[in-house]
């Protein structure tokens, strides 16, 4: 079996993450470029000593590469405006995109919720850390009962956001949101990013609150079911990905205002809320960093997925 040759653009913390994944741990995917605009960073003189073809000049300089015309899929791990120019300069030339900035130009792509829906699109967007970790979450409980609002909080050690994590917090909420929603399911979604300081750096913990109409006590079985049923499906590609607590499901108070919160249907009359930790794997991120780590595992995940469906139309 031939392997497809992938690119990453980004030689930072989620870039060098993702090719020790595909270096090491990929049965479609071999690395055929690590492009960045630092010479001296990290990533590049790794991606140099593993025999990893790389430039310095960007996306003009991934082009410039004698192998260029064998990548197929182009990982984007910049920032959403570097997105915008990298995607409009490298799909016309026939690359696949897949987007770990929050640019949003393609659709929302949770592997574990819809995974494999738009294997054949030009550009996929991977959402954001806190989307891969909590949206899953979201959609456990919108297919058993209608979410009327859903609300996250996700919570990182202030070492894990680098410089993209930091210029890109706009993106990250309104594009979670959006997700949230076109995703996840519910009827309305936000999204809240916390950048913890403490040390030493706690691992990344991700809060889920759910409004539902589910007034019987089978429903909440159900609803605990099937959120444990997700947990597995995405700790299958992220293994540090866990329940911190049990679910819980309490009832709200026929005083509390939450009707301003409803787009329409029965007034919710509980409220779920998850508790998750995401520890990183380690492979070249400390285990904190599991903000991190499931993006690039999500990424990984799909352009597994896109190399296997190809394989399996040869």
């Amino acid at each position: 079996m031939s392997k497809v040759k992938v690119a990453i653009i980004g030689s930072g913390n989620i870039g060098t993450d993702l090719m020790i994944k595909v270096l090491n741990h990929s049965e479609y995917l071999e690395m055929g470029a690590m492009v960045g605009i630092d010479p001296a960073s990290d990533g590049l003189a790794r991606a140099a000593a593993l025999g990893v073809p790389i430039t310095a000049e960007g996306v003009e300089g991934l082009v410039a590469l004698p192998n260029f015309d064998e990548i197929e899929i182009v990982f984007d791990a910049t920032s959403a405006k570097a997105h915008v120019v990298n995607n409009d300069r490298l799909v016309p030339l026939g690359k696949r995109m897949i987007d770990l900035t929050p640019a949003a130009i393609g659709p929302f792509v949770i592997p574990a919720v819809n995974g494999d829906d738009h294997l054949d699109a030009p550009n996929v967007n991977m959402v954001t850390c806190g989307g891969q970790a909590t949206i899953p979450m979201v959609a456990a409980v919108s297919r058993v009962v209608p979410v009327a609002y859903a609300e996250i909080v996700a919570s990182i050690a202030s070492k894990s956001a680098g410089p993209g994590t930091r210029a890109n917090i706009d993106e990250f909420t309104e594009t979670t949101s959006s997700a949230i929603v076109s995703v996840g399911g519910a009827k309305r979604g936000k999204a809240i990013i916390i950048l913890n300081p403490a040390e030493p750096p706690l691992i990344m913990r991700d809060t889920v609150f759910c409004l539902v109409d589910a007034p019987n006590p089978e429903t909440h079985d159900e609803i605990r079911q099937s959120i444990e049923k997700m947990v597995g499906d995405v700790s299958a590609y992220v293994p540090g990905y866990r329940l911190k607590q049990q679910v819980q499901i309490t009832e709200i108070p026929a005083d509390q205002p939450v009707e301003t919160l409803v787009v329409e249907g029965n007034r919710p009359t509980h409220q779920v809320s998850i508790f998750l930790e995401v520890e990183g794997a380690g492979h070249y991120l400390p285990a904190y960093a599991g903000n991190l780590d499931i993006m690039t595992s999500a990424g990984q995940q799909i352009a597994e997925r896109i190399a296997q469906k190809k394989e399996a139309t040869r």
